[in-house]
C-alpha cells in the first residue's frame, strides 16, 4: 500500500517543510517502502504521528480583484509529501470501514468513491421517470 501511494504522488507538487520533494520519494520509492511502513504501522498502532509531519507551511494564495484587500487571499498549507501518504492511508482506512460495515446507505453519494452529485442526479432522475411511468409502484 506504502508503495502504492508513493507511487501516485504529484511530482509537480512543492516539497514541504521536511524538505523532501516528492520526486525523491518516487525515485528511490524501494528504497523507502519498508521503512516507511514500519514507520506508518507504529504511529498507527500509538496514535502519534511524528512531529515533522504536523509542520506545515502557510502561504496566502491571492483570489480575486483588490490585491491590497486581505479578504482576497485564501490561506493554503503546504505540508510533507510523507504525510500526505499518511493521509491517504488513514482516508483508506475509513472508507474500508464505512463500506464494510454498511454505514452509509446507497442512495448517499457524497464522499464515495465512484460516485458524485452527477451520478446522484441521475440516480434521482431514474425515479423520478420509473414513477412518473408507473405511479402505483411508489
Amino acid at each position: 500500500m506504502v508503495s502504492n501511494l508513493i507511487h501516485h504522488l504529484d511530482t509537480h507538487k512543492s516539497m514541504g517543510p521536511d524538505g523532501i520533494h516528492p520526486r525523491v520519494l518516487r525515485e528511490l520509492v524501494e528504497v523507502f517502502t519498508k521503512p516507511l511502513s514500519i514507520i506508518y504501522q507504529q504511529s498507527w498502532l500509538t496514535r502519534e504521528v511524528p512531529v515533522d509531519w504536523k509542520l506545515a507551511n502557510v502561504t496566502p494564495i491571492y483570489k480575486k480583484v483588490q490585491k491590497e484587500d486581505p479578504r482576497n487571499y485564501r490561506s493554503v498549507s503546504l505540508i510533507s509529501a510523507l504525510e500526505k501518504v499518511t493521509e491517504q492511508i488513514i482516508l483508506s482506512a475509513i472508507t474500508w470501514h464505512i463500506q464494510d460495515n454498511q454505514m452509509i446507505r446507497p442512495s448517499q453519494h457524497e464522499f464515495m468513491k465512484g460516485k458524485s452529485c452527477l451520478t446522484n442526479l441521475v440516480s434521482f432522475y431514474d425515479k423520478v421517470i420509473h414513477l412518473v411511468d408507473d405511479p402505483l409502484s411508489g
